[in-house]
């Protein structure tokens, strides 16, 4: 099993950060390696079990992922992939955001568990810890130094 656990410190506070990321439909308005994206059956994207379908930015496939949990108490959602073009099997991952308590700032905190289902494991985790977690956390860092 291949653990990624990626976190940063955004200079924002925690309502403004999670009222960008909370939508689960909202992937591809904010982070660049995403791009078209709908939740099927209409169904709304804050709903347990909907699931987002979305393609990979320069022609990178299309991914689908199930909304596990989301908590706006918590600041947090979890999501498991469906399908994808990346090799991984029991793929979850979780976005979770804690206030920094002294300042008014976000820590964020994304993890995943997934095995590899090929002998890459090196460029997989590379994909999702610095192509998708660490990214996200970069142009979120960036839009709110805005």
């Amino acid at each position: 099993m291949t653990r990624i656990f990626v976190s940063a410190v955004i200079d924002a506070p925690i309502e403004k950060v999670w009222a960008q990321v909370r939508d689960f439909n909202n992937l591809p308005e904010w982070h660049p390696k995403f791009s078209r994206s709908h939740i099927e059956g209409g169904l709304p994207s804050d709903q347990i079990g909907c699931i987002r379908n979305f393609d990979i930015a320069g022609g990178g496939g299309t991914i689908r992922e199930r909304l596990l949990e989301l908590s706006d108490i918590e600041h947090s959602f979890r999501y498991c992939i469906l399908t994808s073009p990346l090799p991984v099997e029991g793929y979850v991952a979780q976005l979770t955001l804690y206030p920094v308590t002294v300042g008014d700032k976000t820590v964020g905190i994304w993890t995943a568990e997934f095995d590899v289902t090929n002998d890459d494991e090196a460029g997989v985790v590379n994909a999702v810890a610095n192509d998708t977690f660490g990214k996200a956390f970069e142009v979120l860092k960036n839009y709110f130094a805005t």
